[in-house]
């Protein structure tokens, strides 16, 4: 979970002309992204949980049907980025803390990271609700 958010941090970075330093993944903890060079970091930072949620579900949609064991593996970690990303934003705003301590630094509303957490949440707990029953695509 935490590789694909900080991945999202990377690509935005690149996207927008930063320089990336190094990723920390730590064990225990939170995970990280430093920067040599950061010209946009609102848009920076929205691209850890944006593609942190994005990616799992692409490569869960990606999956043949038939695979499904495979298939539901991966629908688990998709719900679960996605949770974990919401929640992230859409309860961490209140601690400004991490990202959701930055994107109300760089002047995001508290409304957009508890909508963006409402939604990322329903989905996932969706995608968990539908593990096993055959109706996941």
């Amino acid at each position: 979970m935490m590789a694909v958010h900080e991945l999202g941090h990377v690509m935005h970075a690149y996207a927008s002309g930063g320089r990336v330093s190094r990723v920390s993944l730590p064990w225990f903890g939170f995970s990280q992204t430093f920067l040599r060079f950061n010209p946009h970091p609102h848009f920076v930072v929205w691209g850890g949980p944006i593609w942190g949620c994005v990616l799992p579900v692409l490569i869960w949609a990606l999956i043949p049907p038939r695979w499904t064991m495979v298939r539901q593996w991966v629908q688990f970690w998709a719900g679960f980025c996605l949770i974990a990303n919401g929640a992230y934003l859409g309860v961490g705003w209140a601690l400004r803390v991490g990202d959701a301590g930055d994107l109300i630094h760089y002047g995001t509303p508290v409304w957009a990271m508890i909508a963006f957490g409402a939604v990322t949440v329903s989905a996932g707990m969706g995608l968990w609700h539908l593990l096993g029953k055959g109706k996941t695509r």
